[in-house]
């Protein structure tokens, strides 16, 4: 399946480096590039883009505003990844909340960038581990109290091992390895996971576990972040 990708930052070298590296993937096709937020939003409405990948500080609208904007509109099948550099947590924890499939790192490696963009066409989360540390650590005691025994009465053990590990953006591959279970195994519990505690997808479980407490915040490294006209960019 060829996926198609938007493309919004106000960086023109930069987003034509992103192109250079989907160009690269026989299943990648950048179908628009675009420098603004508003400029994102007409775009992925014409175009309808498998994945639109945001920076969140762009003029006329930020990335934030258009994601919310892409999401919010009804039969809307356009997945959305949030570009963000260190020190963006709180935006980071907004797009989240609002339904964003997650968060890359303005420096992420080229083979991450790809894994991330096919991990959100396909309704998974794209969450950076470092960043979803920082998140619990800046968030956990200022947004909600710990989860009520009764939300959490509703896993069983495993479960809630499953979920702890969602909280910390570990894969179905991670999660079957650090818990000794197969990962069809692993697919079953985190559907039962978020069922039982009513969240959408892999991100909002996230978003619960570093807004209700369940892991304590590990010491963040130092990081050092790298330094966005609408045009075609690829066959419709």
């Amino acid at each position: 399946m060829n996926l198609r990708i938007l493309l919004a930052d106000d960086h023109a070298m930069f987003r034509s480096g992103l192109n250079a590296v989907l160009s690269t993937q026989p299943d990648l096709t950048c179908v628009a590039e675009v420098a603004d937020g508003q400029a994102a939003v007409e775009e992925t409405a014409r175009l309808a883009p498998d994945v639109a990948v945001l920076d969140i500080r762009m003029p006329r609208m930020d990335g934030l505003r258009a994601a919310e904007r892409i999401l919010e509109r009804p039969q809307n099948t356009t997945k959305v990844i949030v570009l963000t550099t260190y020190d963006d947590d709180g935006y980071v924890y907004r797009a989240l909340r609002m339904g964003a499939s997650g968060f890359l790192l303005k420096s992420s490696s080229p083979e991450e960038t790809l894994a991330a963009v096919r991990i959100a066409a396909r309704g998974d989360a794209v969450i950076d581990p470092s960043v979803t540390r920082r998140l619990i650590h800046r968030f956990a005691d200022s947004i909600a109290p710990p989860a009520s025994s009764s939300e959490l009465d509703r896993l069983t053990a495993r479960e809630y091992e499953v979920l702890l590990q969602l909280a910390q953006a570990h894969s179905n591959t991670e999660i079957a390895r650090r818990l000794g279970i197969g990962e069809e195994t692993v697919k079953t519990h985190v559907s039962r996971v978020l069922a039982k505690l009513g969240l959408r997808d892999r991100t909002q479980a996230v978003v619960y576990a570093a807004s209700h407490r369940l892991v304590p915040p590990p010491p963040s490294r130092p990081h050092s972040p790298r330094s966005g006209e609408v045009r075609d960019c690829g066959p419709r």
